[in-house]
C-alpha cells in the first residue's frame, strides 16, 4: 500500500497564495487616489461591458483586480449586503469598514478552505466622506487581510512597482486633472521603467464626488469630459468639467 502523499499546512497555505498573487498579477494594474474633492479610481480597460470600478451604495466605491467573474461575485454580495443593511436599519449604517469587514471574512474563509481555490482577485473598498480627513480606502487582498491605505493604493499587474511611483508623487489636496494625470503617468511605466501611451478610450475612470448635490456621490468619467481633464494644464475651470458631463450623460441618466 503506497504512503499517502503528505503536504504540511503552512506549504499547503504559501501555495495557495502563490497560486493567487500570480492570478491577480496577470490582470491589468488600477489605481485609487484621494483628490482634493473625492476619490478617483483609474484603470487600463479596453472593455466598455466589463468594469473594473462600480458603485455600491451612496458614498461607497469598488475596484477589483483579477479575475472577473470571482470578483463580480463578490461586488453583487456587497450591494445585497448594502441594501439589505441600509433598507433594514439606516442609510448611514452602511459604511466602507462595514463592507470590508464582510469581504475579508468571505475571502478569508475561501482562502483557508481546502475544498475550492482561492480567489484570484484583490478588491479595493472606497468611502467618500464629508471632508478630505472623512475619505476611508482598504485594501483586501486574496487572504482576506485588510490594509487601511491613505492617498493612493495600487493593485493588480505590476501593482508594487506602481504604487512607489504614487506613495513618491501623490500629494493632498490635488485637484481632479493633477491626481488623473499622476495615476496614468504610473500605469503606464512598464517594468523595465520605459514609458508607453494609453489612449484616453482604453482608460476606465469614475469618482466618488463628495461635491455632487445627490445623495449618490459615485459617477464615471468617459468622452469629451475624460479627454479635457487628461489634457488640462491648469486653465480647465470646474465648470467646464461639469458641463462636459452633463452633455456626455445628456438622455441616459447616471451609470452605476
Amino acid at each position: 500500500m503506497s504512503t499517502p502523499f503528505y503536504v504540511s499546512p503552512q506549504q499547503a497555505m504559501t501555495d495557495r497564495a502563490e497560486f493567487a498573487r500570480k492570478g491577480i498579477a496577470r490582470g491589468r494594474s488600477l489605481v485609487v487616489l484621494q483628490y482634493a474633492d473625492g476619490i478617483v479610481f483609474i484603470g487600463e480597460n479596453p472593455s466598455r461591458a466589463l468594469h473594473k470600478f462600480s458603485e455600491i451604495y451612496d458614498r461607497i466605491g469598488f475596484a477589483a483586480a483579477g479575475k472577473y467573474n470571482e470578483y463580480e461575485n463578490l461586488r453583487i454580495a456587497g450591494v445585497r449586503y448594502a441594501d439589505l443593511r441600509g433598507y433594514t436599519y439606516d442609510r448611514d449604517d452602511v459604511t466602507a469598514r462595514g463592507l470590508a469587514n464582510v469581504y475579508a471574512q468571505t475571502l478569508g474563509m475561501i482562502f483557508s478552505s481546502a475544498a475550492e481555490k482561492p480567489y484570484e482577485v484583490e478588491l479595493v473598498v472606497a468611502e467618500v466622506g464629508e471632508t478630505p480627513e472623512g475619505d476611508q480606502i482598504y485594501r483586501l487582498p486574496h487572504d482576506g487581510s485588510i490594509v487601511d491605505e491613505h492617498g493612493s493604493v495600487a493593485v493588480g499587474g505590476n501593482a508594487e512597482q506602481i504604487s512607489s511611483y504614487l506613495d513618491q508623487r501623490h500629494q493632498d489636496g490635488m485637484s481632479l486633472a493633477e491626481a488623473l494625470k499622476l495615476a496614468v503617468q504610473a500605469l503606464s511605466r512598464d517594468t523595465n521603467g520605459t514609458q508607453r501611451e494609453i489612449p484616453a478610450e482604453r482608460l476606465e475612470v469614475a469618482v466618488l464626488d463628495r461635491t455632487r448635490p445627490q445623495v449618490r456621490k459615485f459617477r464615471r468619467i468617459t468622452g469629451r469630459q475624460l479627454a479635457r481633464l487628461l489634457e488640462a494644464d491648469g486653465a480647465a475651470t470646474a465648470a467646464e468639467a461639469e458641463a462636459d458631463a452633463e452633455a456626455d450623460a445628456e438622455g441616459s441618466g447616471d451609470e452605476e
